[in-house]
Parts: C-alpha cells; sequence; structure tokens
C-alpha cells in the first residue's frame, strides 16, 4: 500500500505484534454511546405525550401488533466496526499510535410476505493518525493526502473534535471513538437513500439513538436502543419520594407494556421504555427491554395513539430471535441483527489485511 510505504519512510515504525492487534469492543460499548451522546439526559422531569400521563400511573398496555395486520417497519438499519492497532509512529519528539478501521452500514428492507433483503450497504476502511502537535507534521499529511489510494481507503484525523472522541484522553480510544463516529456519519447516509420510501405506513427503524452529533431530524423513523444508560433519574414534582431510578420503573413494567413517553432535550426527542420479554423468563429486570426515541423536532408531545402503535409493532418484532447467536437476543430484533450479520460478513477478514500491510524495512 503506497500510503504505508511513504508513511514507513517518514516515520520510525514500531509494528504491532503479529502485524496488527484488534481493539476488543467494550462489551457495554452502546450504554457507554448512550451516556456520551445522551449527557444531558440524566435527569428526567417532563413527560411528551399527549393526553399527559397520569404520575401515578406510567405504563400502557402495548399487544403484539403482527405484519399480517399492520406491517409498519419496512426498513432496518445498523451499523459495524472493527479497529486494528497496527504500529507506534515516532515522528520528532512525538510518538503516535497508527490505527486501522472498518466500518460499514447497511440497510434491511422487509417485503410485505416477510422476506428481507439488503437494501443498501456501504463500508470503508479509515487509517486513523493524529495531526499537528499529536502526531503527523503538516507536511507530511499532504503528502500523505497525496499518494493514490484505493476508493475505500480514507485517511481520517482522529484528533478532529466529535461528540465521541472529545471524552476520550487515550490516544488509541479516541481513534476508536472517531471510527465509531464515522461508522454513525455511514448510516446517515444510509438512511437518507429510504427518504422517500418512508411514510406513516412504512417506518425505519434505527439501531440506537437518534441522536449522533446531531439530531437525526427524518420522518417516519424511530432510534431502538438494546443497551441504554442505566444512571437517569426521574423526578415528577418536588418531593423526594417521587423520584425513581431507572431500575425501579423498569422493574415494575410489565410484559407488552410501555411506559409514558418522556422529554429528552427541550423537547426535541421523545422515549420511552417497551418490555418484549417475560420478567420470569430472564436473569434481571433491566433484560427484555429496550429504549424508543422518537425524533420531535417541533417540540410537540406525541400522541398517546402513535407511542402505542409503535409500541405494539416492537413487541411483535420479539420472534424471531436470535438466541444463541447474540447476549442481547432478548432484545434484539430480528432484522436488526441480519444487518448487522450483513456487514459483518463483508468485511475482510485480519488475515486478508494483515497480508495488505508491508512497513517497509529499516
Amino acid at each position: 500500500m503506497p500510503i504505508l510505504d511513504l508513511l514507513g519512510r517518514e516515520v520510525k515504525i514500531l509494528p504491532a505484534t503479529g502485524g496488527a492487534v484488534e481493539e476488543l469492543q467494550h462489551p457495554d460499548q452502546e450504554e457507554i454511546e448512550d451516556k456520551v451522546i445522551n449527557k444531558e439526559a440524566d435527569k428526567v422531569t417532563a413527560f411528551h405525550e399527549t393526553p399527559e400521563p397520569d404520575i401515578s400511573n406510567i405504563y400502557r398496555p402495548t399487544s403484539p401488533l403482527s405484519r399480517q395486520d399492520n406491517h409498519l417497519f419496512r426498513f432496518f438499519i445498523d451499523g459495524s466496526i472493527r479497529t486494528y492497532f497496527l504500529a507506534t509512529g515516532i515522528e520528532g519528539p512525538r510518538s503516535f499510535p497508527i490505527e486501522l478501521a472498518q466500518v460499514g452500514a447497511a440497510v434491511i428492507q422487509r417485503e410485505q410476505d416477510g422476506e428481507v433483503k439488503v437494501w443498501e450497504h456501504r463500508q470503508k476502511i479509515l487509517l486513523l493518525l493524529p495531526k499537528q502537535n499529536e502526531g503527523i507534521s503538516d507536511t507530511l499529511w499532504i503528502q500523505l493526502h497525496r499518494v493514490e489510494k484505493p476508493e475505500f481507503l480514507e485517511l481520517v484525523d482522529f484528533t478532529l473534535p466529535d461528540t465521541l472522541s472529545n471524552t476520550r484522553t487515550d490516544p488509541r480510544d479516541k481513534a476508536g471513538a472517531k471510527a465509531r463516529f464515522e461508522m454513525h456519519k455511514l448510516e446517515i447516509e444510509l438512511i437518507e437513500t429510504t427518504d422517500s420510501l418512508r411514510n406513516e405506513d412504512s417506518w425505519l427503524v434505527l439501531d440506537g439513538a437518534v441522536k449522533l452529533d446531531e439530531f437525526i431530524q427524518a420522518p417516519n423513523l424511530i432510534g431502538v436502543a438494546k443497551s441504554f444508560r442505566k444512571d437517569p433519574y426521574f423526578q415528577f414534582g418536588s418531593k423526594s419520594r417521587e423520584r425513581k431510578d431507572i431500575t425501579s420503573i423498569l422493574a415494575g413494567l410489565p410484559h407488552a407494556h410501555r411506559t409514558a413517553a418522556f422529554s429528552a432535550y427541550g423537547g426535541k426527542v421523545a422515549f420511552w421504555y417497551v418490555r418484549l420479554r417475560e420478567q420470569r423468563e430472564l436473569d434481571y429486570p433491566l433484560m427484555g427491554v429496550v429504549k424508543v426515541e422518537l425524533p420531535r423536532p417541533d417540540q410537540t408531545p406525541i400522541p398517546a395513539e402513535l407511542a402505542d402503535l409503535l409500541s405494539r409493532a416492537l413487541v411483535a418484532e420479539r420472534n424471531v430471535t436470535p438466541y444463541g447467536l447474540d447476549r442481547r437476543w432478548h432484545c434484539s430484533l430480528y432484522p436488526i441483527h441480519i444487518a448487522e450479520q450483513v456487514i459483518k460478513n463483508k468485511f475482510f477478514s485480519r488475515e486478508v489485511l494483515m497480508g495488505c500491510i508491508k512497513w517497509p524495512r529499516p
């Protein structure tokens, strides 16, 4: 790869053992991301549905709504990532990590008869380097950009600020967060490919939050998170006894029910929780529950009937389940699982990548 030849000639390279070390993802990466992206939503003080719920009863029944009765969700999108530590680079007095990442996103379309197919898929490889005071000099950075490289390879400065990497201080962690940010940008691109096909009878389900860097304001879209932050508290009224943590709220949430919709970001997002599975089937109260987010750009409360409809359709998505294939099977939606598998199956294997990475001999 010419770009690595140039890098190896201009920078002292200390290769990783075996050529590369895969950066293992934190098992609760989505929960960590939820804390970062939704850092302002640690205290919930307002409902965001109409009519406004009674504080003494915040649960609503949402019996399963089968696809045969109302095929509401037609598109499902997910993103995936693999990152590798390639080497430590030394230029002048500065040392820095050199990382490689594969990022991808896929949209699954479900036909009326239930057949699923890939609507769109995109992926790219990122070479992640720090610039200027933290790494590569401006002169070398310009040279790297001029080198011929394949269309799927992108040179990324992981010191550029964004919502995810801003919270990291370790350079390798910062590079990994930047890769996740680039993955989310791919997801947003793919959401736009469905714009002309989404309507009140044809919705898209995004795996995760609807606020990535900015709010996704696309209509007829919900975010469904399998993992979410466990530290927010809910307080309605001035009395301390009315303050509840999320565990106590979800422990009381019956099967095939949702909570009331709550307000986040000054009403720009309505969110609520839906229990997909009986608690007796699972190990602890927060299993089998998903967090649902709906963009509300006009800051108006969501009609309770719409939140019920979306939740009922979600409860019906509990089967088929990827039991045994995913540790989060209890809150997985099968088309999202398919999207993730499409991406991972199209990633290059470590062996193929390592075959392309040859540093110049000193």
